[in-house]
């Protein structure tokens, strides 16, 4: 069914994601049509695939950056309209449900941080045919969005009862440098390691071991998605950081063929798991929030902050020329992962889900109405075959310029006997 919606979505630019929460809809109209329970499992299982969603779509993004001193202007002007986007939204809708709903500051900024944070799950797959520039801002700043808005919601809910300023500061400053000298320490690790293992059977026993390595630092406190992505950043960019004698522990085609491998299985799995994720969503949604007006204009609100915020970010460090990339800010698998985190202590009756529900739908529609009007978007399925061509490009490119005249002149040999052989057959 997803494989079809692809088609569909290619033809329409509709994002499937759409189609998939709707077919979701529709099966839970089924259920109750037959009078089938669902109970809270399905709750737990949303909640699995979101994170394993999470890690592989993480991956697939870190494994198509690339680190050089060109891209530098892009990787810190994303950064920064990321974080001031995610920061600067979250406490104008925390203010915003404070005076809507009358919840206080702290549990409205609980709600709201997950709902400023963009969707990296929506937005990599979806802006495959932009330019490579907007392309590649889009992939780095809903990474970077779905990172830090990660740490901010941890950080918040264990720090929630925490009065002393000095200790808050110590704890985020010391979670984020410990993380990152362990990610570094440990994607050394694992590049070295997985380049040795000979078994068939690698890929999805290094994508074992993430999970795994997710899962402990997840108990510690640490940003598990720090150490995801800075491991796809070390095997996508080996050059940059194996240098000196450290090049000389390095096999290349042992790494250029996991690399290879490891795009198409994260590319896959990522639309695999994106597929059950957003029609079991579909399925778990209350439609009668949807039907209370005064949802709607919260929602509305809302979003109007997103986009407002947004553009302003995007106009500071980026200037003109911001379509589509403006109408680009899709809420999504993050937003409804950490909405089911919320510490029951500071969980409200006043929130009525639909303004989670409405916010999701409506920043899809409107992203999906700019990418139509451009005539730009890619799937998952297209991405692959982009994402072999291009390794098959960069081994080409590896080839030495000897080897490639070589190549070369063999062709125009192989060329003029051809012209030979069809002179002799035209004179006979």
């Amino acid at each position: 069914m997803s494989y079809f919606f692809n088609i569909i979505s290619k033809k329409t630019n509709i994002p499937s994601v759409l189609l998939l929460i709707l077919s979701g809809v529709l099966i839970k109209l089924g259920l109750n049509y037959f009078q089938i329970p669902t109970g809270e499992v399905l709750f737990q299982i949303l909640e699995i695939l979101g994170i394993v969603g999470l890690i592989m779509i993480v991956l697939e993004a870190s494994l198509d950056l690339e680190l050089t001193w060109e891209k530098w202007p892009l990787i810190w002007k994303s950064f920064a309209v990321a974080f001031l986007a995610l920061l600067v939204c979250s406490f104008i809708i925390s203010y915003l449900l404070q005076m809507l709903i009358g919840v206080s500051f702290i549990t409205g900024l609980l709600y709201a941080i997950p709902l400023a944070i963009m969707s990296s799950a929506i937005v990599i797959p979806s802006v495959g045919e932009l330019t490579d520039e907007k392309k590649e801002f889009m992939v780095y700043e809903s990474t970077f969005s779905d990172i830090l808005g990660i740490m901010y919601f941890y950080f918040l809910t264990g720090n929630i009862n925490n009065d002393n300023v000095n200790s808050v500061v110590w704890d985020v400053f010391s979670n984020i440098f410990i993380t990152i000298v362990l990610s570094v320490i440990i994607s050394y690790a694992l590049v070295l390691i997985f380049q040795k293992v000979q078994t068939q059977v690698k890929l999805f026993l290094l994508i074992a071991v993430l999970l795994l390595l997710y899962s402990i630092g997840k108990q510690f406190h640490l940003s598990s998605l720090l150490i995801i992505l800075i491991f796809g950043l070390v095997l996508n960019n080996h050059k940059i950081f194996f240098r000196g004698k450290l090049r000389k522990l390095l096999h290349t085609p042992s790494l250029g063929s996991i690399l290879r491998n490891f795009h198409l299985v994260t590319l896959e799995s990522a639309f695999v798991v994106r597929t059950f994720f957003f029609v079991i969503f579909g399925i778990t949604i209350d439609l009668n929030s949807l039907l209370n007006l005064n949802v709607l204009l919260i929602s509305a609100c809302i979003i109007v902050v997103i986009l407002g915020i947004r553009g302003l970010a995007l106009w500071v460090f980026k200037g003109k020329n911001l379509m589509p990339e403006i109408l680009i800010a899709p809420r999504g698998l993050i937003t409804i992962l950490l909405f089911f985190d919320i510490p029951l202590e500071f969980q409200s009756d006043n929130f009525n889900s639909g303004i989670l529900l409405y916010t999701i739908l409506i920043t899809s529609v409107v992203m999906a109405i700019s990418l139509i009007s451009t005539g730009k978007h890619i799937e998952p399925v297209d991405a692959v075959k982009m994402a072999y061509w291009k390794e098959v490009d960069k081994q080409i490119e590896s080839i030495p310029e000897q080897d490639k005249n070589k190549s070369v002149e063999k062709k125009k040999e192989e060329a003029e006997n051809d012209n030979l052989e069809q002179d002799i057959k035209a004179n006979e």
